[in-house]
Order: structure tokens, then sequence, then C-alpha cells
């Protein structure tokens, strides 16, 4: 598999790195620790670092041979997720509560390595802004960075991401064109009702019955209101209510998450939400309140920029390695928002492991690290050539 030999060199000093960012990891806009190591390193090897974009956001500005003015940007994310990690790894996490369980500590530490080989070489003709952005995690990283410049400040012509995926193989490269990841929308839905004592139901108005009904409701939108060649979900995924076994408590609270490929689609859940939580309101006599807050746009990849991450896979994976998937994934990523601003594309790397991302036993196969970081020197290499102003 022709990574990049250079890139290869350092793979051990990648995995140190990885590993100890895996030991040490931070939550979305905490990533103090992290900022700093990426700062330090991008310093170390002469790339111009700016700090504090949307909070803990690092970029790095590296420009290459020649006088071309075509500007390219490289995202990662770094936050961890607030989850414990139920791995027996030597370099497991020695925080608790906090785990790298999505492998963001590998996203960061491909970018590194590109920005690495990159400062070495200098084998393109343009200026590189690598991008490491923080709180990806339905925190709103890539708002904050957006909301504070990124773009104004270090403009961008394209723009590349990636993610590991334990679904795939090992060297396995995945691109799909088009809609690839969907939106997603947080839901927080508070019914407050009349608490009494357990023995005497007669005298309360039972937020928990009341809830069991509206989210049996919430369940028919997919099934009875959105187009059945549309995709989406709604999961309820809390529940929170009571203190006691003969206590009918006040009030109980509903929360969980909307996916959908279409913002239109996206808008009749909320409308039909928020009209069976009034009729069950209603029907009740009983206050709801429905909040719903936009976390993830539709995650759209373009047609060229796709091209060239298949192309350049091909290089680096063989041909028989690249995937142009058939289905979107119904996951969310918030490079998404930088895609509304920048034409870009975002990819899957394949590894080892059958754990999926999220769950608290999922192990990152570290011998991807220059895979991924070879994937995005090659995109460089092949986007800005040296000696061709294009």
């Amino acid at each position: 598999m022709p990574t990049i030999d250079r890139i290869d060199a350092f793979a051990d000093e990648l995995t140190a790195i990885r590993r100890d960012l895996h030991m040490h990891p931070e939550i979305g806009f905490e990533e103090v620790r992290t900022s700093n190591i990426v700062a330090e390193k991008l310093d170390q090897w002469g790339i111009e670092v700016h700090r504090g974009l949307g909070g803990t956001g690092v970029v790095g500005v590296l420009k290459g041979k020649g006088s071309a003015g075509r500007r390219i940007g490289l995202r990662a994310d770094m936050d961890a997720l607030p989850m414990e990690e139920h791995t027996n790894l030597a370099w497991r996490s020695t925080i608790p509560g906090r785990f790298h369980g999505c492998g963001h500590d590998a996203h960061t530490t491909m970018l590194l390595g590109t920005a690495r080989y990159l400062a070495e070489t200098r084998n393109f003709d343009g200026t590189v802004h690598f991008i490491f952005q923080p709180a990806e995690e339905g925190l709103g990283g890539a708002r904050a960075m957006l909301k504070d410049g990124l773009f104004q400040k270090f403009p961008c012509d394209e723009l590349y991401g990636l993610h590991n995926a334990p679904d795939l193989a090992h060297g396995e490269i995945a691109i799909l064109p088009g809609p690839a990841m969907a939106g997603a929308d947080f839901f927080d839905i508070t019914i407050s009702g009349y608490g009494a004592h357990g023995a005497m139901p007669e005298r309360s108005k039972d937020p928990v019955v009341i809830a069991m009904t509206l989210g049996q409701a919430l369940q028919t939108i997919v099934s009875r209101n959105v187009d059945p060649l549309q995709s989406a979900v709604l999961s309820i995924t809390q529940i929170h209510s009571g203190s006691a076994y003969n206590v009918i408590p006040g009030e109980a609270r509903l929360a969980g998450t909307v996916r959908a490929f279409s913002d239109d689609v996206r808008k009749l859940v909320r409308e039909r939400m928020r009209a069976l939580a009034a009729g069950i309101a209603a029907a009740f006599d009983v206050e709801i309140k429905v909040e719903i807050r936009d976390i993830f746009s539709v995650l759209v990849n373009q047609q060229a920029q796709s091209e060239v991450v298949a192309e350049v896979a091909r290089s680096v994976v063989g041909e028989a390695n690249v995937i142009t998937r058939s289905q979107p994934k119904m996951g969310s990523e918030d490079f998404a928002d930088m895609l509304q601003a920048i034409p870009g594309a975002y990819f899957w790397v394949g590894h080892d492991g059958d754990v999926p991302v999220h769950n608290p036993g999922y192990v990152l196969d570290d011998k991807i690290l220059p895979i991924g970081a070879s994937m995005f020197a090659r995109i460089i290499e092949t986007r800005l050539p040296v000696a061709a102003n294009v």
C-alpha cells in the first residue's frame, strides 16, 4: 500500500502522539492541553500558528513553493466524549468520564502528520490551512469557529475532512458525493403535570402517563407523516421523572434526537412534534414545553472534491480499496457547516476492529495513522501542484 515513505518513517512518533492524546481526553471547548500540543508541534515544524478560534481551536498556515494563490483547508476534530472507557489498553483514558470513543485523537494526529510532512517537503504551490476544531460532538465547534471568522481570516478554495471507520476493512477509503450524513436536531420536552400520592392518581395530572402517551405519538411522525421515500429518524433517548415508589411526580422530561437528509423533512418533523405536544397538553390539561435545537446541518460532499478524494485514494490504498458508498450515513458531523461555506468533501478511513464508535469498548487501530496523513498530503500535492497555477 503506497502510503508516503516519509510519513511511514515517523509513524511510531505519530502513534506516540495519538496514545498520549488518548490518555488525556478533553471534551468540547475544554481542549486546552490538546490545543497546546497541536500549537507546539506546528510551531516546532515552522508552521505559522493561530489560536483561539472557536475557543480552543487552532489554525496552522503553511505556504508552499511558487506564488500560486490557491488555498486549501484540511480539518480535524480534537474533542473526546463524556463517557467512560472500558478497555484494558495500556494507554487508556486517565480521566474519569472522558474517552476518545470516536477517534478524534487519531484525526488530530493524522493532520499533524500531514503538517509535518508538508512542512518538510513543501512540494506544493499555494497555501494550506490546517484547521484543528474543538467541540464536534454536538456542542457547535464548527459554528463557533465560523462565527469567529474562520474563512474570512483563512480563506479556502476547497476543504477536506475525514473520519475513521471501524465498519470498513483496514485500508479502505469510502467517499459519497452528495448528501453523505444526516442533519440533526436535539430536543427537550418538559411536561408540567400535578403530583399526588401514588394511591390517589385521580388527584394528579400524571406526567409519567402523559410522557408515555406523547412518546408513542411521536413515533408516528416518521411512519405516518414523512414521505416513505425519504429517510428520517426520531429517537427518544432520555426519560426523567419521579423520585419515590409512592409519589406521582409533578414533572416529566423527554429528550432525544431527530435525523434526516432533507431540511424540509426536518421542518416537518419539528412542526409535527410541536403539534402533537400541544394536542396532548390540551387533552390532559397540562403544560408541555418543546425545545428543538438545530445541531448539525446535512453534510453534502461536492462532486468535484469527491472525485479528488477517490483519485487520491486509488494512489494511496489501491483501486480495490476505494468505495463509493451507495447509502449515506444517518450519523451527523458538524463539518457540514464548514462545507456550506466552502466546497469540499468528507471521507472515511477503514481500520481493524469491530467495536463501533461511541461504544465504551471502542479501540482505534494506529496502523491507519499514516494512511490518513498520506491521504491529506496527497490531496494537497494533487490540488496544488508545483509549477502549475490551477
